[in-house]
């Protein structure tokens, strides 16, 4: 059974910023991959222990962390992590 995905508000908005290809993009990740294997994408460490990371394109990258008990990922960032 496939976890539930949801974004929050700053995620939600990273998403609209986004070129149509890339909407396309996360789309196709979170159906085809993620929903069925949160723990796909790389662990992140440091400040963001306890999240993790996929790779949407060079410099795009999805951040979020999940709730094994509720079977929930939660999105909460879609955007560039170099700063533009």
């Amino acid at each position: 059974m496939p976890y539930d995905v949801r974004f929050s508000k700053v995620a939600f908005k990273d998403v609209g910023n986004l070129s149509p290809r890339l909407k396309k993009k996360l789309r196709e990740l979170i159906e085809g991959r993620l929903a069925h294997n949160p723990y796909a994408g790389k662990k992140l460490m440091g400040d963001l222990a306890g999240f993790f990371s996929l790779r949407l394109s060079f410099k795009d990258r999805v951040v979020y962390s999940v709730d094994e008990k509720r079977r929930i990922i939660f999105i909460h960032r879609a955007k560039t992590h170099y700063g533009e």
